[in-house]
């Protein structure tokens, strides 16, 4: 049983953790903050070198710059840990990033995304690549959907026309790209904002638009979630027709390039997506509506699954991800003329994350081809490459992230969303050679942050630690940041101080990236733990399922057993106590314990 923390609730959420623990620990960011260390802690010694702990490995393309090389070869100013000046201050945190949203590519194969502009106070803009990017809708618009409270999907684009919902009263809007014209609505004036619409898809077969809505008019509690239909063939503005309707919530219609079929995810109470969904395919009449259905994943009471991100091949495939067998989320096909299922890529990895918003796009395929590009999460690292669905071979590329997300292709090339430990949130666009399985040209078309490089050489890069739990048997994972600051080492015979930081949950998993509210303390000379305690996503569903009926326990004994097993590299003696500060997201706690007690 590992020792029970002792929680000091606070009420406020603020919005970086480097203003939180500024507010709750006011000396821990003043140069006298070593010597109350030490007092509280006089007993901080290091055993062995941290290095050698088993499963450490960079999880970023590019190292932290030694100290004396990133002070232009001059030697560091040692200082007591937790008093080292930094230019990572509290306002670079909370001002440096723009929010990326969904990516789409319009007509003539340029990006269009979406961006949450801090000095707009957050409005959610598209916007198309040019020589200089172009705002796509005016600025009393903001393309943001409140559809199942985490929103998503928010657009959609057919050659140069975009499809989006509009924040302030989530109506859907139409508007040309590039013309000049003024957004018009799709959708009914209802009063309030009190319906919703995501992860749409046009449907040119019958001049319509096809996506999912949710009506909260009469209970926000439990509102009614269906597909519908909205009509584009003329500008009059047309009451939503219900296409598919019972369950309690749905994503992902899909239709094929025959336009005679459309694929869903649909799933009930009392489950998530990730725990139990189904896919269904239906079949269009000729007047468009769905006049036979089948399940093709999901159905099965023997065989617990979670289908997710259906999409239609160029020769009219489906394909999807689903974690049957396996526990892992996996690209699989389904053969139509027999209903089978079969994997089309075996991998203890997950090529998907769970379903918290719309328009998750982990894989796509390049063009009019047979050949998929994918991404994949397996032990702290993303992975990307190539899948060629005839022969069935795979081809990893080698791109400067070591974190991705959502891509969208076109013919030879393709954009991407990652990260690592040392480059911010960024779309890249990826050409490959003409047998699809190199790379031959990368380039960062966005950044999130593009000023903050101008701190690298204070960039801790973190490293991926596994380590055992309370669980005989049992492993869990988190990245932990040295302290790293060009101008400052640390006393001798001085360990620092360790901040343990556990994300939100549940299903949430940290990443190993970019940010700068840890970069702001361990350029100030402190170490930090960033936990994907069990019940993270990015391992396979029996560690996502630890958490299941154990959440407030499970979590704080993984983040003990880290620190225990980080403290055992660290301390020399069992007994003395370090500092243990946990940040969870909402609510905040700090919690101090003593090692042994």
């Amino acid at each position: 049983t590992p020792p029970k923390p002792v929680c000091i609730k606070s009420q406020s959420t603020p919005p970086v953790m480097a203003t939180l623990l500024a507010s709750i620990l006011p000396a821990a960011c003043s140069t006298s903050a070593p010597a109350l260390l030490l007092r509280a802690f006089p007993r901080l010694r290091l055993r062995r070198p941290l290095a050698s702990p088993p499963r450490m490995s960079s999880s970023s393309a590019a190292a932290s710059p030694a100290p004396a090389d990133a002070a232009g070869g001059e030697r560091p100013t040692a200082a007591p840990f937790g008093s080292w000046r930094s230019p990572i201050t509290a306002d670079v945190v909370s001002g440096a990033s723009k929010r990326l949203g969904d990516i789409a590519l319009a007509g003539d194969g340029r990006l269009l995304w979406i961006e949450g502009r801090p000095e707009e106070k957050g409005r959610m803009v598209i916007v198309k690549e040019d020589d200089k990017p172009v705002d796509i809708i005016p600025q009393e618009f903001a393309a943001r959907t409140l559809a199942q409270e985490y929103g998503g999907g928010a657009f959609a684009v057919q050659d140069n026309v975009v499809v989006f919902s509009n924040y302030k009263d989530q109506r859907l809007y139409k508007q040309p790209i590039g013309t000049g014209s003024l957004p018009v609505p799709l959708t009914p004036d209802y009063g309030a904002p009190d319906v919703s619409y995501a992860d749409g898809v046009f449907d040119p077969h019958f001049s319509r638009y096809i996506t999912v809505m949710e009506d909260r008019r009469t209970s926000s509690l439990n509102p009614a979630t269906t597909i519908v239909s909205i009509n584009l063939s003329n500008g009059d503005v047309h009451e939503p027709k219900v296409l598919i309707s019972g369950n309690d919530f749905y994503a992902s219609p899909r239709i094929d390039p025959t336009k005679k079929r459309m694929a869903w995810i649909e799933w009930g109470h009392p489950n998530m997506p990730w725990d139990k969904s189904e896919l269904w395919v239906g079949y269009f009449s000729e007047s468009g509506d769905l006049t036979e259905r089948v399940c093709v994943a999901g159905s099965n009471p023997m065989l617990v699954e979670s289908p997710a991100e259906p999409k239609w091949s160029p020769k009219g495939e489906l394909f999807f991800v689903t974690d049957r067998g396996s526990g892992f989320w996996n690209i699989h096909k389904w053969v139509e003329h027999t209903n089978e299922v079969v994997p089309m890529y075996t991998l203890d990895a997950e090529f998907t994350r769970p379903l918290w918003v719309f328009g998750i796009n982990s894989y796509d395929f390049l063009g009019k081809s047979n050949h998929i590009v994918f991404t994949y999460r397996q032990l702290g690292k993303s992975y990307l490459g190539v899948l060629d669905c005839d022969s069935g071979s795979v081809s990893l590329l080698d791109i400067p992230f070591s974190d991705l997300s959502n891509v969208v292709t076109g013919n030879d090339y393709f954009y991407i969303e990652g990260a690592s430990g040392s480059i911010p949130t960024s779309i890249a666009k990826v050409t490959l050679d003409e047998n699809k399985t190199k790379v031959i040209s990368f380039s960062i078309v966005w950044s999130s942050s593009p000023n903050v490089m101008q701190y690298r050489s204070f960039f801790s890069t973190p490293e991926f630690i596994e380590f055992p739990t309370s669980s005989p048997g049992q492993k869990a994972y988190a990245y932990f940041y040295p302290p790293l600051n060009p101008m400052f080492e640390g006393l001798p015979d001085e360990k620092p101080p360790l901040l343990v930081k556990t994300h939100g949950g549940p299903t949430a998993e940290t990443r190993g990236v970019l940010d700068l509210s840890v970069q702001y303390w361990t350029s100030r000379g402190w170490a930090f733990l960033d936990v994907n305690y069990g019940g993270s996503t990015g391992y396979g569903r029996e560690y996502r399922e630890r958490l299941l009926k154990k959440w407030g326990i499970v979590d704080v004994d993984d983040c003990c057993s880290c620190a225990r097993f980080l403290v055992r590299f660290i301390i020399s003696d069992s007994n003395s106590t370090v500092a243990f500060i946990a940040i969870y997201k909402p609510p905040y706690f700090i919690v101090r314990w003593r090692m042994g007690k």
